[in-house]
């Protein structure tokens, strides 16, 4: 295939390396949005900055059809979960940053290492690959292939400092479609080695437990209820619920998890005082095929439950994020055009990863109507992987990029080099 031919695994990694170099914590992407619009421009795409205020933007690509065809997005998010700064993260990451969570990026033994080196920035680099790969090749396109490169992927509001709040959740992906930048079809490039054609959204519940407001030396002459002790036994109890919350939702490819990661009390400065009031969070994944007010009903017969049990403990509760899970047909063209796409690659059938509870802009895609597969790339092994952390977003595979792209260069071609009545026959669900 011409267009592998055109994929240069040393200019791929370096490209990784450029971007994890660039910070781009969610709200701050403009450098990096502006220096990948200057890589394709010099590759001889079309390329723009969008700009959507004075700090973030996105980037946009295009390898121009002739007009006939369907015209297939590439997508992936360029803000990373983590900033760089010290001060914002630690010590919740560890006592320090984390050497491979610094733009210091560097290649090694086969990986680039970098804060977001393979989510998102590995991601965003296959895009690109892939179109600057098939725009050398010279390959005739009906439809016109696109290069989406959203900022606010990342699931986060607004970050300390920052007097944006909704810099997040989408909100690039979001400003780009409205602003004219989409597809027939799209495809979007994040973690999982399969072909998705469904993923959860997300609901978070802002939960706060009561108490009164107590002096450590008077506590045993002024009773009291320590909302921090009354938190202990709620959030016990949630997470005995949230195993039985995923068996009850889970289906399709999705079982939907249940998580709380943050929580507030108290004075660090001043810990002789017990609060009167404890507030932690909860993140609540859901399915496709429940909606979030159904998902809020569902944590509310739990709360009810856990109040009913602990008639000492007094809480409060309210739903502050809600993002619906979505689902394209898997019949759909895009779906079967990435699945014959990772079967050619990979010389093997094709199996669905199932119980999966990450949540990306796909969602955001399918609530715009438009058709959305989703790829991601084998996390290969490397002698750089026992450097890797429990859970990491900054080593990324060069080999396994390769393969990504092949798979996003197959299905572009496959979609973009035919007539768009041609896919309509064989996908009516193109014009539905």
């Amino acid at each position: 295939m011409r267009g592998w031919n055109a994929i240069d695994e040393s200019r791929l990694a370096k490209l990784n390396r450029l971007m994890a170099s660039i910070p781009s914590p969610t709200g701050e992407e403009k450098q990096l949005a502006q220096a990948v619009v200057d890589v394709m421009s010099k590759s001889g795409m079309d390329a723009f900055y969008q700009p959507i205020d004075d700090a973030q933007g996105n980037a946009i690509g295009r390898v121009q059809g002739n007009g006939n065809g369907a015209d297939l997005l590439l997508y992936a998010p360029l803000d990373t979960a983590f900033s760089t700064v010290e001060e914002e993260e630690c010590p919740w990451v560890g006592d320090r940053l984390p050497a491979e969570m610094t733009t210091n990026a560097y290649i090694q033994n086969g990986d680039v290492i970098g804060m977001g080196a393979e989510n998102p920035k590995g991601y965003a680099a296959c895009v690109i690959a892939a179109a600057q790969a098939i725009k050398k090749a010279g390959v005739p396109l009906k439809g016109s292939l696109l290069v989406g490169l959203g900022a606010g992927g990342m699931p986060t509001n607004r970050r300390p400092g920052s007097r944006k709040f909704n810099a997040g959740q989408g909100s690039g992906c979001a400003f780009m479609l409205e602003q004219g930048v989409c597809g027939d079809f799209a495809i979007i490039a994040k973690p999982g080695y399969s072909v998705a054609w469904e993923e959860v959204g997300l609901c978070w519940f802002k939960v706060v437990v009561k108490g009164d407001l107590n002096y450590t030396g008077v506590r045993h002459v002024v009773k009291g209820r320590n909302p921090i002790v009354h938190a202990a036994k709620v959030i016990g109890a949630l997470e005995d619920w949230f195993s039985k919350y995923t068996d009850q939702n889970s289906s399709g490819l999705v079982a939907p998890q249940g998580s709380i990661n943050a929580i507030e009390a108290g004075w660090t400065h001043k810990p002789v005082f017990v609060p009167a009031a404890c507030h932690f969070f909860v993140d609540l994944r859901i399915s496709p095929r429940v909606n979030p007010l159904e998902a809020k009903r569902q944590f509310g017969d739990a709360m009810n439950k856990i109040i009913e049990a602990n008639r000492e403990v007094t809480v409060a509760w309210e739903m502050v994020l809600s993002i619906p899970g979505t689902f394209t047909d898997p019949a759909n063209w895009i779906i079967q055009s990435c699945i014959r796409a990772w079967e050619y690659v990979e010389k093997k059938k094709h199996m669905p990863r199932t119980g999966t509870s990450g949540a990306t802009d796909a969602n955001i895609l399918r609530s715009h109507g438009i058709p959305t597969a989703r790829l991601g790339m084998p996390r290969l092994r490397s002698a750089s992987e026992n450097q890797r952390t429990i859970f990491s977003m900054d080593t990324c595979n060069v080999s396994g990029m390769k393969q990504l792209t092949k798979c996003l260069i197959y299905a572009a071609i496959d979609t973009c080099t035919r007539e768009r009545l041609q896919i309509l026959q064989i996908a009516p669900a193109l014009g539905s």
